[in-house]
């Protein structure tokens, strides 16, 4: 089709003019084509059964969709994906393919096409949460007993375990699954039937085209159906939350790599253009880098649609792509943050050497101290002073004298504050519920492992209701064969 003659929306009074590629959106909506096709095809069986249309029209129309489809997208000419379609079927079937589009609008289609795709990929990025989560406890279970210095403010604070480290993110990616699964769940509703805003004076069965698309409900307000694009800010904000999450843990590694802690498998990493003694990890600043590209995407969505009336405005032509370069961005990098996570090397000597630098025992020994009669204001002051002092028993033994007025000995045996002193002692005194201490790490990857496998039954669930979905309309389409 030409671009002077217009499309069957515009024909000839709106088939020109310099705005013509400035309104055009077909760049963007290869996407879509997968998903046009199968609403146009539940439509057209529903306007069917409906009695809307004859059999013997529905049986035209879905004969040139399978041709428009077995062409493929590149065939498509016209303003959007959607007008493109409908202008290929008419050029197939005449005025018989104008039969289509009866009873709705593109800003129905539109929306429930959106929504379509959306939700396999939101199912994708559900799936890279999960890989990645049990690549975490994988690496958290072996290295349950790996002791480690842990931060704050980058700064050694206390000694923990690489696996108490590793499963912390495992958890925070728990709740990642879980905002992206309840977007899912309030982004597979159906919009197709609301037309344009005000609704049809056919009677058209808005259930069975949602039914046959694998919607689990349908929108039942016309106005809200079309307008309302909050799953889509619900979707780039889940997605923009991930990407904290895997900013958080590429930058972890990064400096943990810089410390000797960690290497990260030359799969993941580079070499420099001029230093070649270089090995850098190239990837996880990539990773790290897409919560820019999400946060970015969720700033933009919001600005589009804020102050929007009611219904349909054709900013929301802008508002999709944003979503789009969002998913393209985190998906991938979850999916890399996983595979760097399981190929990874952690230096064990390294990690115990540099495990109480700092004296980052020192909290462990107020603690005991605290436990023993002092007042933990005064075990404070008291280690607090022999940091400067010398971060040793002697020290700690000094300062207690200086503070309490009394020998430490008063309060705690000697042997009991050396072990306090050493890291792994000091890592498996901390057996609190969600501890570092090897015991309480077992625990809790114990029940991250019942979690992630409920949530791959969901998952399953999900793709499994969307297969049905499918092959119940195909089998239906196949009726008018």
């Amino acid at each position: 089709m030409s671009e002077e003659r217009g499309d069957v929306v515009r024909r000839e009074r709106f088939s020109g003019g310099p705005a013509r590629g400035f309104l055009s959106s077909m760049d963007a909506d290869e996407r879509l084509f997968e998903a046009d096709l199968a609403v146009d095809r539940a439509h057209v069986v529903m306007l069917a059964e409906q009695g809307i249309i004859d059999d013997e029209s529905a049986s035209t129309i879905l004969d040139a969709l399978a041709d428009v489809e077995q062409t493929g997208y590149d065939a498509l000419d016209g303003e959007d994906i959607h007008a493109a379609i409908e202008t290929a079927v008419i050029e197939r079937t005449g005025k018989e393919g104008g039969r289509m589009h009866t009873a709705r609008s593109r800003n129905d289609e539109v929306a429930t096409c959106i929504r379509y795709r959306l939700r396999e990929e939101l199912l994708d990025a559900i799936e890279a949460t999960l890989v990645l989560r049990e690549a975490l406890v994988e690496e958290a279970r072996a290295h349950a007993e790996t002791t480690m210095p842990g931060y704050t403010h980058r700064q050694p604070a206390q000694p923990i375990t690489v696996g108490h480290f590793l499963s912390s993110y495992a958890q925070a990616l728990g709740r990642d699954t879980e905002r992206l699964r309840a977007a899912y769940d309030r982004t597979n509703r159906s919009p197709l039937g609301a037309a344009a805003f005000a609704g049809t004076p056919f009677d058209v069965d808005r259930e069975r085209t949602a039914e046959l698309l694998g919607f689990d409900s349908v929108l039942e307000n016309s106005m809200d159906a079309v307008s309302t694009r909050d799953f889509l800010v619900e979707v780039a904000s889940a997605l923009a939350a991930l990407s904290v999450t895997l900013s958080g843990l590429a930058t972890d590694l990064v400096e943990f790599a810089a410390d000797g802690y960690v290497e990260i498998d030359d799969d993941y990493a580079s070499t420099s253009s001029i230093m070649p003694q270089k090995k850098n990890p190239d990837t996880l600043e990539l990773v790290r880098a897409s919560a820019g590209t999400a946060s970015a995407g969720l700033n933009g969505l919001l600005a589009t649609l804020k102050g929007l009336p009611r219904a349909y405005n054709r900013d929301l032509q802008e508002a999709t792509p944003h979503i789009w370069n969002a998913v393209d961005a985190v998906v991938p990098a979850t999916e890399v943050a996983a595979d760097a996570v399981a190929t990874a090397s952690w230096n064990e000597s390294e990690l115990a050497a540099a495990a109480g630098d700092g004296f980052a025992t020192a909290t462990g020994v107020a603690d005991l101290l605290a436990m023993h009669g002092v007042p933990f204001r005064s075990a404070h002051e008291i280690l607090a002073q022999a940091a400067e002092e010398g971060a040793d028993y002697a020290a700690v033994e000094a300062a207690a004298e200086d503070v309490l007025d009394d020998t430490l000995s008063t309060y705690v045996e000697r042997e009991a504050v050396e072990a306090a002193l050493d890291p792994d002692a000091s890592v498996a005194s901390r057996n609190s519920p969600g501890g570092p201490a090897p015991g309480a790490v077992a625990a809790v990857l114990d029940e991250m492992e019942v979690g992630i496998e409920d949530d791959r039954e969901q998952l399953a669930e999900r793709r499994e209701a969307l297969v049905a979905a499918e092959r119940a309309l195909e089998a239906e389409v196949g009726e008018f064969a």
